[in-house]
């Protein structure tokens, strides 16, 4: 009897120590909120922009940036140290293992690099090693939940649009299948789209919060700047972000 009660214990324990080790284990957040601050010169609206990431994030690259009304580019106030300079710390692998260098990542946040308009020699709407985007608006990843507090470069007459797009490498689905555009590099560093949000701030509103909801998708692989309004192929990509929220100081 001794021995059978023993051999169910081991048993239990066995199914109990392989459940820890199958079931996805979710991911703690951060106690306390990254601080980060850009264009601390600037004399326009005080914005604070609080990130709260989802489920599935996993250091997505990412990009903020202002629009006027009509979707004219007004400026960025923080995108990913890598993208902003063109240099990765997992940049160049010709010696056989990852080194930091230069790499460009078209399909990393295409939109964005569309709307700020800016085409590079080789072709790109991306920032380069050597014409990169100032420091006053980058910063190196945030690990998970982060506040931002920035600045615009100058006040700012009237509405305008606050955008977000983010991305993040590996996060294949059923429809963003590893092979599903198998001569195409670029697709292949991005899998799942840049997701791309919004919303529209009034400095005169009595309003002081705004939330950013998803309104489309970036090319996948970086070929265009258009954005693509049907998310319904999307799946863990919508889970990067749980929320995202501007607050006006």
């Amino acid at each position: 009897m001794k021995k059978i009660a023993y051999i169910a214990l081991v048993v239990i324990a066995g199914t109990i120590f392989m459940s820890s080790q199958v079931l996805p284990q979710k991911k703690k957040k951060n106690a306390v909120p990254e601080e980060i601050k850009t264009n601390i010169n600037g004399t326009g609206q005080e914005l604070k922009i609080v990130f709260n990431s989802g489920p599935e994030h996993n250091h997505p690259l990412m990009a903020i940036w202002l629009e006027t009304m009509d979707g004219e580019y007004i400026q960025s106030v923080y995108v990913a140290e890598s993208i902003a300079k063109g240099f990765f710390s997992y940049g160049d692998k010709s010696s056989g293992k990852w080194q930091p260098g230069v790499l460009r990542r078209p399909a990393a946040l295409p939109y964005w690099g569309h709307q700020r308009g800016i085409q590079a020699n080789d072709g790109l709407y991306l920032p380069t090693t050597t014409d990169p985007l100032p420091d006053a608006y980058s910063g190196a990843t945030p690990k998970g939940d982060f506040i931002l507090n920035t600045k615009a470069d100058e006040p700012i007459d009237g509405k305008f649009r606050v955008l977000f797009e983010s991305n993040q490498s590996w996060d294949w689905n059923e429809y963003w299948t590893n092979n599903k555009y198998p001569e195409d590099v670029e697709y292949k560093t991005s899998s799942q789209p840049s997701v791309i949000y919004a919303v529209t701030v009034d400095p005169a509103s009595d309003v002081k919060e705004y939330t950013l909801n998803p309104v489309g998708h970036g090319h996948y692989a970086g070929a265009d700047g258009v954005l693509y309004t049907d998310l319904s192929t999307l799946t863990t990509a919508l889970k990067i972000v749980e929320s995202i929220r501007i607050v006006i100081e």
